[in-house]
């Protein structure tokens, strides 16, 4: 099985702004791990990133660029998108046939909308899920705290059985000792 790990929408206009990602830093750094162990293991790493015209994360602005802090190599992928969805109108399904890839490491930015999308997308494509549940975040929300959220979703999205795949939730340094 060809895993890749795929990281999505960690940028600059996400995660520094006046209202930040829970654990913003540390998630960085987790993902940066997760990151460096794929690479050393041949594993392909993909950056997701969101970009919708004449906004401030248009393509190529700075806020559609990676965050601070985030650890990019030459050889990483990138996709871009426009939806929640990683794989709508994207070339990503496309890139994983390419790569030979069967299995997919999922963290980054935003816990309940495209991480919880492309996690959805990608068991209903047949892709089982390992969701890093410790390097995937958003921010607080006027009706819910931003841990509550991803508590919740790491809980749904592992509980999910009915595509006949499902996503395991495993924490970054249970994941980088595997």
């Amino acid at each position: 099985m060809t895993k890749a790990l795929l990281v999505i929408d960690v940028q600059k206009l996400l995660f520094e702004n006046g209202n930040p990602p829970h654990e913003a830093h540390a998630v960085i750094d987790r993902i940066n791990s997760l990151s460096q162990q794929a690479r050393d293991s041949d594993m392909p790493v993909i950056f997701i990133q969101h970009e919708q015209e004449s906004t401030p994360i248009a393509r190529d602005s700075d806020g559609w660029q990676l965050a601070t802090g985030l650890v990019a190599e030459e050889d990483d992928f990138r996709v871009g998108k426009s939806t929640p969805d990683s794989f709508n109108g994207t070339g990503l399904k496309s890139l994983l046939d390419e790569l030979d890839v069967t299995e997919l490491v999922i963290c980054g930015y935003a816990s309940e909308f495209c991480v919880d999308t492309t996690v959805r997308r990608a068991l209903a494509l047949g892709y089982p899920v390992t969701l890093v549940t410790d390097a995937h975040t958003t921010a607080n929300k006027p009706h819910l705290d931003a841990a509550s959220i991803i508590a919740h979703h790491n809980a749904t999205l592992c509980s999910i059985k009915s595509f006949g795949v499902v996503a395991t939730g495993v924490s970054t340094n249970d994941w980088l000792a595997e």
